[in-house]
């Protein structure tokens, strides 16, 4: 894990085209602002893993549902 310090105002670029800037420092938090292209995807942790659940979740459901009906596609 790369571990950077920066101030309130400075920022850090990802890529070519993605910038995180450090927006406001209060207590035991850290706001930032994030630039990205439509395209990138930009999710909080939590929201990412809880997404990811659901598509694991419905391929799994769509696989059961190929092999009730006996469609030889699900085994791939």
């Amino acid at each position: 894990m790369l571990v950077l310090t920066r101030r309130p105002g400075e920022s850090i670029v990802v890529g070519q085209n993605v910038i995180i800037t450090v927006i406001e420092i209060k207590g035991g938090q850290v706001r930032i602002g994030i630039d990205a292209p439509r395209e990138v995807q930009v999710h909080r942790e939590e929201v990412y893993e809880q997404v990811r659940q659901e598509n694991i979740a419905a391929v799994a459901s769509s696989k059961q549902a190929k092999e009730a009906l006996g469609d030889k596609r699900a085994e791939t």
